[in-house]
């Protein structure tokens, strides 16, 4: 497949190195020649310097026989500019442009947006990504990661094992003897900053990052067994009153489960146009690391905080305030990874990388086929891709345990009609299984191939 990402930034980047790593034909654009050195350097693929929206532009990176175009520059209005050129000049088939101005969001998912008006196949909007990836935190406040498949019907935990994990030192094969009716796997470790998918005689130690495929009616038994407290969010402090938190705030109002948020604005304009679209939450105007505000928020008696400025030393600092204050969670928005280290030490349960969510809703909609679902784990390190098996993938009629998966992949759970296994060597994969499957970046490609969806992508 020939791809051109127009956009060498973090999110261009990341996306170029997953798919040029697959052996696509990806040509990077960026108008900054030290980000498309960078990517020529360090990846290989093509780089173009200049405006990506130019016609000039596009035709050096080869938009005439290209297959899809990824636009992730800073500008949305690039973006949009860029998508229309590539239709209109040189028709591409695939164009996914990343926007992130509600503005724009609010009128292309309203009745006024026409495809022939603005051909853009598919709208990426980072604010939204992250904002159902703070509510997926919510959801297990205890897990550092979670990502749901199977429409929701399964749960990728990620979790930090403690002194208090009952199972640490324990054979992973030990652990399905022990909790057999456990609809849940170990898919992933990462122990000393290396990340790793395990084998069934290997232990878990204190100290190790666990990634957990179980089915979600099973998450709440699967924190326990891993010495997690399963608890229930019932108030939220939530700094920051922009696009992010606004959505999360509007997400809670409309459960049916009644989650009492308050909400933390420095901006007076931002927080009045918060207050104006709020039903329910109070939005207080001030700073969220102010900690009287923060007391006046009630955040001693909340149950988790958020903090998502578009400032990420104001995150972490608000949720270490808010964590001294008395409150036991803190989910923070953190945009430099180089931050992440950080989170630890500071006692700060879990964060949000919007980049890797957005890679992560790109990488889904670029395999489109029968992948049903991508996520993207750590660093780009791994992938968890759920896909449905054809009658002609070399996986379809076959026990796990005499497939050839290579060392780096492992099956986390399996779904049949509406009944979801947990896979073990002798479950046989059939044609129109849905699965789940845990690999380390190198092996991605040979996991496509084996599901046979990298041939069809429109």
């Amino acid at each position: 497949m020939k791809v051109i990402i127009c956009g060498a930034g973090q999110v261009g980047w990341q996306i170029a190195r997953h798919l040029s790593g697959e052996n696509n034909d990806v040509t990077v654009v960026d108008n900054n020649p030290d980000l498309v050195a960078r990517a020529t350097e360090t990846l290989d693929v093509q780089g173009v310097t200049g405006f990506a929206s130019y016609p000039d532009i596009l035709a050096r990176a080869g938009a005439r026989d290209a297959d899809m175009l990824v636009a992730a520059t800073h500008s949305d209005e690039v973006n949009m500019v860029t998508c229309q050129v590539a239709h209109s000049i040189f028709a591409v088939p695939r164009k996914i442009a990343r926007l992130r101005a509600q503005s724009y969001l609010d009128a292309i998912y309203s009745d006024l947006y026409r495809q022939e008006h603005l051909p853009i196949d598919v709208v990426i909007s980072p604010e939204r990504e992250v904002a159902d990836a703070a509510l997926r935190r919510l959801t297990a406040p205890s897990a550092f990661d979670v990502q749901t498949f199977f429409q929701g019907n399964a749960t990728l935990l990620g979790l930090q094992l403690d002194d208090d994990c009952p199972v640490v030192n324990t054979p992973l094969r030990q652990l399905t003897d022990l909790f057999s009716t456990l609809k849940a796997i170990v898919v992933g470790v990462r122990r000393d900053g290396t990340l790793f998918v395990p084998e069934a005689s290997d232990q878990l130690f204190v100290g190790d990052q666990v990634y957990v495929c179980a089915e979600t009616g099973d998450v709440n038994r699967t924190l326990e067994i891993f010495g997690k407290e399963v608890t229930r969010q019932d108030r939220v402090v939530i700094i920051g009153g922009g696009n992010v938190g606004l959505s999360v705030a509007e997400a809670l109002e409309a459960r049916h489960d009644r989650i009492r948020a308050k909400v933390i604005e420095l901006d007076r304009n931002i927080a009045e146009h918060a207050a104006d679209s709020l039903e329910r939450t109070v939005v207080l105007h001030g700073n969220g690391m102010d900690i009287e505000l923060l007391r006046e928020a009630g955040i001693a008696r909340a149950d988790a905080v958020l903090a998502v400025t578009d400032d990420d030393k104001v995150n972490i600092l608000a949720a270490v305030r808010a964590k001294a204050a008395g409150c036991p969670m803190a989910i923070c928005l953190i945009n430099d990874t180089s931050l992440i280290p950080l989170m630890e030490p500071l006692r700060i349960d879990a964060y949000i990388n919007p980049r890797a969510t957005t890679v992560s809703s790109i990488l889904r909609h670029i395999r489109h086929g029968r992948v049903r679902g991508v996520y993207s784990v750590g660093d780009a390190e791994a992938e968890v891709i759920e896909a449905q098996v054809l009658s002609t993938s070399p996986i379809a009629g076959h026990a796990i345990r005499d497939i050839e998966f290579p060392e780096g992949v492992l099956v986390g759970a399996v779904l049949k009609g509406e009944k979801v296994v947990r896979p073990t060597g002798g479950t046989k994969i059939e044609e129109g299984d849905v699965v789940v499957i845990f690999a380390m970046a190198a092996d991605v490609r040979e996991v496509e191939r084996l599901l046979q969806v990298s041939i069809d992508f429109f």
